[in-house]
């Protein structure tokens, strides 16, 4: 129908959204939620590949970014959220648990004081690694989500991938750099030169992840949508 001023009117696009009534959103949350415990554990170990500088959680973490980006495009930036929460709720749960394992008297013969001290080793950084990982995966993770929302508002289901590229390339920026602010000196990296390269090699990793697994993530996000009910009766 014409404006008063003679041009015609463009409806905005309602983005669509599915509720929490599927077994789907619970699947995604309690992969992610393993994802972000394993992956705490892992960046307690400093890695060096060649030149490279990382953390032994590099190859997980990039999949907790695909789920979230799938249950942003599927179910919206209000569930997400809660997901981000949920899991990292878990997360220090998790954190907790280590702590009373190491507190826990153990054995004094030589097999228990090398096990006490091992496992001191391995879980005694966590709760800084799990605190990095809360703040830098809250930050980094509800922006991304909130961006791909917005480009959806603006494109409906167009450009998917647009959505998927866009929000990762901030999310993951945001993210790397608070969790490399945190967990530097937890893994051993004390001098700028050697920062710098966790950064920039934190963050180009897991966006070049997950702009290769944009392909698959697109397919998934499709493959869900089908088979979720309520898919579309849900408005952002």
């Amino acid at each position: 129908m014409p404006s008063p001023s003679g041009s015609s009117t463009l409806s905005k696009p309602t983005p669509r959204f599915a509720s929490i009534g599927s077994p789907f959103f619970g699947i995604m949350l309690a992969i992610m939620a393993v994802v972000l415990i394993l992956s705490n554990i892992g960046a307690s170990k400093g890695v060096v590949l060649g030149p490279i500088i990382t953390d032994g959680g590099f190859f997980l973490f990039p999949l907790a970014y695909i789920l979230g980006d799938v249950m942003s495009e599927v179910y919206g930036f209000k569930v997400a959220r809660k997901a981000i929460i949920t899991s990292f709720a878990l997360s220090a749960f998790a954190s907790l648990c280590y702590w009373v394992i190491i507190i826990l008297p153990g054995f004094d013969d030589d097999y228990g004081v090398a096990k006490q001290a091992a496992i001191e080793g391995a879980l005694g950084p966590v709760p800084q690694i799990v605190l990095a990982s809360l703040l830098a995966f809250l930050a980094g993770q509800t922006i991304n989500s909130w961006i791909l929302v917005k480009m959806k508002e603006r494109t409906g289901e167009r450009t998917l991938w647009a959505r998927l590229m866009g929000s990762s390339v901030v999310g993951e920026f945001v993210d790397t750099l608070i969790f490399c602010s945190i967990a530097a000196s937890v893994i051993g990296i004390s001098d700028v030169g050697s920062f710098v390269n966790y950064v920039l090699v934190g963050f180009l990793y897991k966006t070049g992840v997950e702009f290769i697994f944009v392909p698959v993530t697109v397919l998934v996000v499709g493959w869900i949508k089908k088979r979720e009910p309520s898919y579309g009766a849900v408005a952002a």
